[in-house]
């Protein structure tokens, strides 16, 4: 069992900007790698602000030209703002690292959250994060008129959403009972020790995924906890519901280097 300690930079007026919580990063980072401090947890709200990872492309940026933090996280284009609860897991890891299984890890402590407060997650595979799952295709209901099946989203490499009104728009996901994000993952390992982290959707503005392809993803969209469960949600509740879900799995996880497997010479 590893110690974990949690740090709150910044909730509500004082929230965190990017910058500055960029750059506390890599100053826990690099006294996490001497082994200066513990695994460690900087939780935060920040202003708004979009933030795109290695993979984005230039389409799934702001049409308006708004401006976006390029980092250096996996992953593609979010958005942090307020109501949204924030999280950099700051962990060594072993060698060789098992990427994947630090993700999942993270998954399920947000899973676990979420079930606390009476909202049911979970996976899609294929797509890191954690889901509201939607309802079954051919129960939801049509976009404009039309049947799903001529859903232009799953069939035009072209469509973009953000120029097709607001039964298209992420934040509208909910209504069309699809398939929604409710915390997106993105992280760097360097060194063997993580960076970055999570973003927990709490009770923000989702008209703010709006202007951006969210993750790179046009057949879904975004959740809260508020607009899930259909009341006022705070930052306040839900940090140490997190808190307490990521010490229970982090610091019980059983950490092994990944298992690399040899293939024998022909």
């Amino acid at each position: 069992m590893s110690e974990l300690r949690f740090v709150h930079m910044g909730f509500g007026a004082d929230a965190v900007e990017y910058q500055e919580a960029w750059d506390e990063q890599r100053r826990v980072h690099a006294a996490r790698f001497a082994d200066e401090v513990p695994d460690t947890v900087l939780l935060l709200e920040h202003p708004p602000v979009y933030t795109a990872g290695r993979r984005t492309e230039d389409s799934e940026r702001p049409l308006d030209g708004t401006p976006v933090v390029d980092v250096d996280r996996g992953g593609k284009i979010t958005w942090h703002g307020p109501g949204q609860l924030v999280g950099y897991p700051i962990q060594k890891l072993p060698r060789p690292v098992d990427v994947i299984a630090h993700v999942r890890r993270l998954e399920e402590a947000l899973i676990r959250a979420c079930a606390e407060f009476g909202l049911e997650t979970s996976r899609v595979e294929g797509r890191s994060g954690v889901w509201v799952l939607g309802d079954p295709v051919e129960q939801r209901p049509s976009l404009g008129g039309l049947s799903l099946d001529f859903d232009p989203r799953l069939h035009d490499e072209e469509f973009d959403p953000r120029m097709n009104g607001p039964e298209y728009a992420p934040s509208n996901a909910g209504q069309r009972r699809e398939d929604r994000k409710i915390a997106a993952i993105g992280i760097r390992v360097a060194k063997g020790v993580t960076m970055h982290g999570f973003a927990l959707n709490v009770n923000p503005d989702n008209r703010w995924f709006d202007r951006i392809i969210p993750c790179g993803i046009r057949d879904a969209g975004v959740a809260s906890l508020a607009n899930e469960l259909g009341r006022d949600v705070t930052i306040a509740e839900v940090v140490p519901v997190v808190e307490r879900h990521l010490r229970a799995v982090m610091e019980n996880a059983d950490l092994r280097p990944r298992v690399i497997e040899k293939t024998a010479a022909v």
